[in-house]
């Protein structure tokens, strides 16, 4: 199975995640998502694309990135595994 260095539904590197991946239902660890993106099996935010794109950038401006970075770096969520 292929490992992704960024969550494939948010794009935050799975390195900055604190449980190095979100969980699968039967517990294992997630290749693809990040734990605040999936848990237990199932996506915790439940929006569309664009939702979680703003969701995203009011994150990383709230961290302290500018509005610019947080645009820069949100803009290929559509192109992510779950948004296809």
């Amino acid at each position: 199975m292929k490992t992704y260095k960024n969550c494939q539904s948010c794009g935050m590197p799975i390195s900055k995640d604190p449980e190095m991946g979100g969980t699968n239902a039967d517990n294992t660890k997630s290749h693809l998502y990040c734990s605040y993106c999936f848990q237990k099996g199932e996506f915790t935010f439940k929006g569309t694309v664009k939702e979680m794109q703003a969701f995203c950038k009011e994150k990383m401006i709230e961290q302290g990135y500018s509005r610019f970075i947080a645009w820069l770096f949100t803009r290929s969520v559509p192109r992510l595994k779950r948004w296809e």
